[in-house]
């Protein structure tokens, strides 16, 4: 019978100090030390790590030497701690620490790019537990001295926390006793067929993504989810929100607007701003000074200095999206989000833990350098503007896989050293050292940081790169310090438990989910609909293609929503004649990324429009020169699509509700939409009597919705163009600047719009982002 983890640390004996002003208990093997008056601590009985009693309290000997040390005693000020183990710290330590790591999943998987063994051997046939360190992970937190750890899957959130206290006891018994600061992209997502039962918990809270966020134009839900989302991360031992993403969506096509918190300026500010004073804020018992402590997480906002405006809406995970272009002379704007956001909290942590800068060679606005580098490199980009005008003294980190290598033009698993591509990779890292940058993402290798410093020791001298390597490794450490993982990186698996995705937790993300939907249109107020009538509901079909990672993915034909849960709702019939109403759940236009490989090797440049229709669309009005262009793998610098076509991947969707259409015969179709990016209405709206759009919640949620168990209140946090013609007329550096589309009903589909019951809502978050409004 397994015990409760709280009864049996009550039953285990304390330990008292001689002068009573610290008792210990254990737990396996964790000992816990409670301080009187003083910070609580957590050390491993098998790391060597011995507890020094100084004034009659307990401190953690983390280096072995006997002593208390400055970065020991946690009566300090964070800034002094940091200064004092930078100092003792080797090149090799601070290189590693410079490091983070390649994407990591518990237990790790045997194939693919993220692979990993234990004992030589794939986790299945290791007997090892899912918590257990990988050979990879061994190798890179010992040899390499990384203490910056990206967890992507987990097994459990018990297995969560078990790997944390496995790997904190690893690195505390190496070196100086560094914790390993772990952290997380965004892992809050829903699953659309998951059934939202108040009374229980799940895996994780659910809550809507961040353009949904921005859609209920109501900051203090994006702050509510940040405090409850760090709360969940501490559980599993996470310390870094690799997130927000703040980059305005100034051009509607970028494949990454979804992860937004749209086109608007302001608004993202002010999301950006209440999400990191979310997840940075420790208050009560869990402060440690200054907002920060036992509940904070480290946000990294990216990404600077906004990757909304590739050009033609490509992105620059590949190369092909490698250039962001300035039509509108508006890189300014694209700062606001960091600037009067991430950069001006509201609580007393400041500013964003953390900024990453985007892929993007930022084409032509170095005006000091004239540099056409990725913003990584470049020195003007990082240090004239982020750290001197706008005083950031934060930790920069790159994006991930920068200073690798370039194969192949159009893959996601490239290296992406844009402008740097005939550079060494000693090079790149040496260049982006320069630059003011910190941190090297999805890099577990130092032998690249270390070539890079005698590089520097070669151009400056040592003590020039000492300072510079010791600079860095002061911000880096502020983020394990604040959070206070060198007193007690050990988490309770019970905690943990009761914790992450609690029924608490899981509702109010639910709640989130209700007031991200956004109603379009309610023809003759055919919503809400009245339960218990019979309702068809179309499958959908997904053809087979591939994922980000090149992995191929079948085709399918499957109901798009929980057919149980709409059950609770409606009668379901397959027959379109015995239906009352008819339901059709759809994405938004599926693209090809602006970049087609079979072109290329046809003798065409490759380059494709990216559209936001589901037909066939012929770019016939595109530039007949591209803006920006050239790379080390083409022979040519003009990408131009002009009068190139494109079909969406999931046309389908559109046939959905062409052909549920005709099958009504005149009753009413209703339309619920996953909007990923803006789309162009026009294909489908007049034959919708309803239509509302989502930003990824769960299909309950818009059946909540549909039946008027919730009232919709959410607003457009971007413009959905008239057509094709006015999106390519657009500049890719502008927001707010598409004719939008009006539909049956007179309604203009744009920013700031949404019905409720009465009609169009005008109220205070109209009021204050009115897009007319909406300057630097």
């Amino acid at each position: 019978m397994k015990k409760n983890y709280l009864l049996l640390l009550a039953l285990l004996p304390c330990v008292v100090s001689a002068q009573t002003k610290w008792t210990e208990t254990k737990a396996g093997n964790i000992a816990f030390v409670t301080n009187k008056g003083g910070q609580s601590l957590g050390y491993s009985t098998i790391s060597g790590v011995k507890i020094l009693t100084v004034d009659g309290l307990a401190f953690k000997d983390l280096n072995k030497n006997g002593k208390l040390d400055k970065y020991e005693d946690w009566r300090l000020p964070v800034d002094v701690r940091a200064k004092d183990l930078a100092s003792k710290m080797s090149i090799e330590q601070i290189a590693g620490l410079m490091l983070y790591s390649r994407h990591q999943m518990i237990p790790s998987i045997p194939v693919g790019p993220f692979v990993g063994t234990y004992g030589g051997k794939p986790f299945a046939e290791s007997g090892v537990n899912p918590f257990d360190l990988s050979d990879q992970q061994k190798q890179f937190l010992e040899k390499d001295n990384v203490r910056h750890v990206l967890i992507t899957s987990v097994q459990s959130p018990e297995v969560a926390a078990k790997w944390n206290n496995t790997a904190q006891a690893f690195v505390e018994g190496i070196g100086l006793g560094i914790p390993a600061n772990n952290s997380s992209d965004p892992r809050h997502g829903t699953l659309a067929t998951a059934e939202f039962n108040a009374g229980a918990g799940g895996n994780i809270s659910m809550w809507p993504g961040s353009l949904g966020m921005a859609a209920t134009f109501d900051p203090s839900v994006t702050q509510n989810f940040g405090h409850i989302a760090a709360q969940e991360y501490r559980a599993l031992g996470i310390a870094t929100a690799l997130s927000p993403q703040v980059d305005i969506a100034t051009d509607p096509r970028w494949n990454r607007v979804s992860g937004t918190f749209g086109e608007d300026p302001q608004l993202a500010a002010d999301m950006a701003r209440a999400y990191i004073d979310g997840f940075q804020t420790s208050t009560g018992t869990k402060e440690l000074a200054n907002g920060w402590g036992y509940n904070s997480v480290n946000a990294m906002v990216k990404h600077w200095p906004g990757g909304g405006a590739g050009e033609g809406g490509r992105d620059a995970h590949y190369g092909f999206g490698k250039y962001a272009v300035y039509p509108g002379n508006n890189f300014n704007e694209a700062l606001i989000p960091f600037t009067q956001g991430a950069f001006k909290l509201a609580s007393k942590t400041g500013m964003a833990a953390a900024v990453m800068p985007y892929y993007t060679i930022s084409f032509n606005q170095d005006t000091k350098n004239h540099e056409n580098v990725a913003n990584n490199y470049n020195k003007y980009i990082i240090t004239d503007l982020l750290r001197n005008k706008y005083k950031y003294d934060g930790v920069v980190c790159t994006d991930w896989l920068v200073t690798g290598d370039e194969t192949v033009i159009n893959s996601f698993l490239s290296g992406k050293s844009w402008g740097m591509e005939k550079a060494t990779i000693a090079q790149r890292h040496y260049k982006i050292l320069m630059a003011g940058v910190d941190q090297f993402g999805g890099n577990n290798d130092a032998a690249p940081v270390l070539e890079a410093y005698q590089m520097g020791v070669k151009e400056h001298g040592e003590p020039f790169m000492r300072a510079r390597f010791e600079q860095s490794a002061v911000r880096l450490l502020r983020g394990i310090f604040r959070t206070g993982l060198f007193e007690n990186p050990y988490l309770d698996p019970e905690i943990t438990k009761k914790t992450v995705g609690n029924a608490d937790f899981m509702a109010a993300g639910y709640q989130a989910q209700l007031k991200s939907i956004v109603m379009l249109k309610n023809k003759a107020n055919i919503l809400p609909l009245q339960t218990g009538k019979a309702v068809y509901v179309p499958k959908k079909f997904t053809p087979a293609g591939k994922n980000f990672l090149g992995m191929v993915t079948p085709e399918k034909l499957e109901y798009p929503v929980n057919m149980e849960t709409v059950k609770k709702y409606f009668k379901v019939t397959e027959n379109p004649d015995e239906a009352d109403y008819a339901l059709v759940f759809i994405d938004s236009p599926i693209g090809h990324g602006g970049y087609d490989g079979d072109d290329a090797k046809n003798g065409g440049n490759g380059y494709l429009p990216v559209s936001l229709q589901y037909s066939k669309y012929t770019a016939e009005t595109a530039r007949e020169n591209s803006l920006a262009g050239g790379d080390p793998l083409e022979t040519f610098t003009n990408r131009s699509y002009k009068n190139k076509s494109e079909t969406s991947t999931n046309v389908t969707d559109l046939a959905m509700v062409t052909d549920t259409y005709a099958k009504m015969k005149g009753k009413p179709v209703i339309v619920s939409v996953n909007l990923n990016n803006p789309m162009v209405f026009a294909e489908l709206e007049k034959q919708a009597n309803a239509i509302i759009a989502n930003f990824g919640v769960q299909g309950q949620a818009s059946l909540d919705i549909l039946t008027g168990k919730a009232e919709p209140s959410a607003l457009l946090p971007l413009q959905m163009p008239l057509d094709m013609k006015v999106v390519e007329a657009q500049y890719e550096d502008v927001p707010h600047d598409m004719k939008c589309y009006t539909d049956s009903e007179g309604h203009i589909y744009d920013f700031g719009y949404g019905l409720n019951w009465k009609g169009v809502i005008k109220d205070a978050r109209t009021a204050k982002y009115n897009k007319a409004t909406a300057k630097p």
